[in-house]
């Protein structure tokens, strides 16, 4: 059977649903296919109950600092209220019910059911094809990618998705990995008294960040009791029914009861049907233009776009494709102050650029720093005050191109120096400021002083 439609979207993470959304809205016939959760990754396992997780663990971590600050106060970890307040207030219990709902009352149509592409324009599932005359749209997410190591396939191991969904917490826990959702993970689970081990095949934690964030992280980790092992290959994984044992070529085995593979994600394009429209199917993402455009008439957000796998991006670009499809004007896609937060404590914000980045890119570089606990705030903060702030600068622009915000707030304080990235705030502008006393984000004045310094621009 072949129906008429004007949009067909494929995937309703958080980006289709409200490009879906949106166009229904606007008048136009159109239909969302999902075979997963309605919401996506972001609600029923990400961003939501992930940092409920996050939330409970740094409550612990905050009472165990009282000492010597303000009396003496016994903790006792309890991972019940911490599962139940997932259950009940972050993903209910993995029912989509009322997100296909909120999809509906826009006026849209809902497939539940995994999609294919069948030819331009054409999207088929459960033995219909939706045929639209306007667009396609892309939003199917991504999948975790499991390292190619001997026997790993083969064992019962763990995703996020697994790490959130526990009712009970594990004896150990192994992890391979050390990005930011899987450090997020490991500190969570570790402040409620699991004993974690950290496996990164890189040289350094967060190895997409700047160096001084790998070590700041790494002594947090450490004073968690969390085993970190870098530059360590996984050669075999195994299972004998009660615990894992991951080896080496170079250092002792590791065993945990459970294991955690956290390695990345990439788009499963072999999945939809892109090469009966001229894409790559081995590709890690669908390459799109600054409208969202992946080919005529058809578009792709989200993380399948490869621009961060951030909430944030999918909506950003959800809106600029919203916007092509109906003709409304508006800017196009602009990633120079792309932001993201890793949520462990300390927290790391970071805009842009980073310095090594920078200088690939052929800018002439100059960088100003400032640590958090020299900053007034961050003395007064006492314990759990860890942190930096770092400017990366374009001296030629005089402006910033990146910055990094770590410690107590650090994804908050960066919406300052977001701005500042985006709009092309002169440095000489950020120099002469008033800054709040006594707050976190006074630090920035400090930093931009040691930039304008290194840069030459006092």
């Amino acid at each position: 059977m072949v129906e008429q439609v004007d949009v067909v979207v494929l995937g309703l993470g958080v980006g289709g649903e409200i490009v879906g959304g949106k166009l229904a809205r606007a008048g136009m016939d159109v239909v969302g296919i999902e075979a997963d959760l309605v919401g996506g990754e972001c609600p029923f396992w990400g961003c939501v109950p992930s940092k409920m997780m996050i939330r409970a663990a740094n409550l612990l971590q905050e009472g165990r600092r009282i000492d010597g600050m303000a009396g003496h106060a016994q903790i006792d970890p309890d991972w019940g209220p911490v599962a139940q307040r997932i259950r009940s207030e972050g993903t209910s219990d993995w029912d989509d019910s009322a997100a296909v709902e909120r999809f509906r009352s826009t006026g849209a149509r809902f497939v539940r059911g995994r999609g294919t592409l069948t030819g331009p324009g054409r999207v088929e599932v459960k033995g219909t094809v939706y045929e639209a005359s306007r667009a396609v749209v892309l939003a199917t997410g991504t999948r975790p990618v499991v390292p190619p190591v001997d026997g790993l396939a083969d064992t019962p191991y763990w995703t996020n998705r697994q790490a959130v969904e526990a009712d009970v917490l594990p004896e150990s826990l192994a992890m391979l990995g050390g990005g930011a959702v899987g450090l997020e993970l490991a500190q969570a689970y570790a402040r409620f008294g699991v004993p974690v081990t950290v496996v990164e095949v890189a040289d350094r934690l967060l190895p997409a960040e700047e160096p001084e964030t790998s070590a700041l992280i790494s002594e947090a980790l450490a004073a968690d009791g969390i085993t970190v092992h870098t530059s360590a290959a996984a050669q075999r994984v195994s299972h004998d029914g009660k615990q894992f044992r991951v080896e080496f070529a170079d250092r002792p085995a590791v065993t945990a009861q459970r294991l955690l593979v956290s390695a990345g994600r990439r788009g499963d394009l072999a999945g939809l049907g892109v090469d009966t429209v001229g894409l790559d199917p081995d590709a890690a993402a669908v390459e799109v233009d600054e409208r969202m455009r992946a080919g005529d008439g058809l578009y792709a957000v989200g993380d399948l776009t490869g621009r961060g796998q951030h909430t944030h991006v999918a909506t950003y670009q959800a809106m600029i494709a919203v916007r092509d499809i109906t003709g409304e004007p508006g800017p196009p896609a602009d990633y120079r102050a792309l932001p993201r937060v890793t949520y462990t404590d300390p927290e790391v914000g970071v805009v842009g650029m980073t310095e090594a980045q920078a200088r690939d890119a052929g800018l002439q570089v100059a960088t100003g720093m400032t640590e958090l606990p020299k900053v007034a705030r961050g003395w007064i903060h006492g314990p759990g005050n860890e942190g930096f702030l770092k400017l990366v600068g374009d001296t030629d622009a005089g402006v910033l191109v990146g910055a990094t915000s770590a410690g107590p707030a650090g994804g908050e304080v960066l919406a300052m120096l977001s701005l500042a990235v985006q709009e092309r705030v002169p440095v000489t502008h950020l120099r002469h400021m008033m800054y709040a006393y006594p707050t976190f984000y006074r630090g920035i004045a400090d930093a931009v002083r040691d930039l304008a310094r290194n840069a030459g621009l006092e």
